[in-house]
């Protein structure tokens, strides 16, 4: 039960992360999308991968901005969890 439950959260962040990079033209430099490898890690209580982190990484630190201000995107940036990702992955997540 726990593992469907978690498979409908990752789904859910990936939809949310989808249609927030269908939005206006400042998506097309800022693509949540290529987030989704830290949704396990944001959404549930795994450890970030290699992968995640190197996402985060390589994603403009202005994109990060964006989405503490988006409503649909703050709910994960702003989390516990999400912070938690930001700080293992040594990613400064920046003052807006």
């Amino acid at each position: 039960m726990a593992v469907k439950a978690s498979a409908v959260l990752v789904f859910l962040v990936v939809v949310v992360l989808a249609v927030a990079a269908m939005r206006g033209a400042e998506a097309a430099t800022c693509t949540p999308t290529q987030l989704t490898p830290c949704a396990p890690a944001i959404v549930g209580n795994s450890p970030p991968t290699a992968a995640c982190c190197g996402k985060l990484k390589a994603h403009p630190a202005s994109c990060f901005c964006q989405y503490k201000k988006d409503p649909n995107m703050k709910k994960y940036v702003n989390s516990p969890n999400g912070k938690k990702v930001f700080a293992t992955c040594k990613v400064p997540l920046p003052k807006c």
